[in-house]
């Protein structure tokens, strides 16, 4: 009998990849057998990199790990994860803030697809101040970026950075 494979699929901007979003896809790798790490387009959301900037990112800070692959998508969530027969959902959690959030996303993707389960991973605490837009911010301000940021990534965000600044 062939065992069906556990796909978990870590969905977000990464607008730009941080270590806590690093840190919530190595902890997802080790409990699926394989996490796609998903850079969306979200329609909310003005986003300061293009979307192949972000898979870039993101890839080059993963590409060491295994079961771990990266990918984009223009459309809701939940008709990935159905197209790539994934049933859960990753999501980091900082603060109680998130979770409120998050909470009302996972029922809505509930009542759009009532297979899927939305799996929250809190975040490590050296993580809990560590954002996307935290790393804009210091990006605009030329601060260190190295408590943020996979180090595999600083220098290509340094770069991204700069073209944008052109």
């Amino acid at each position: 009998m062939k065992l069906k494979m556990n796909i978990a699929v870590f969905a977000g901007s990464f607008d730009p990849f941080t270590l806590g979003h690093y840190d919530i896809a190595l902890r997802a790798a080790s409990l699926f057998d394989e996490v796609v790490v998903l850079v969306a387009s979200n329609a909310a959301k003005q986003s300061l990199f293009s979307v192949e900037a972000r898979v870039r990112l993101a890839k080059t800070a993963l590409h060491s790990v295994d079961r771990i692959r990266v990918e984009s998508f223009d459309g809701l969530t939940v008709s990935f994860m159905q197209s790539i027969g994934s049933r859960f959902l990753v999501r980091g959690l900082r603060n109680a803030l998130d979770f409120e959030s998050e909470r009302s996303i996972a029922y809505n993707n509930k009542k759009l697809n009532s297979e899927i389960d939305t799996v929250f991973l809190a975040s490590a605490p050296e993580h809990f101040a560590v954002s996307s837009s935290v790393v804009r911010e210091l990006l605009s301000y030329e601060r260190e970026l190295d408590e943020f940021v996979p180090k595999s990534i600083k220098e290509t965000l340094l770069l991204e950075w700069r073209n944008l600044q052109c």
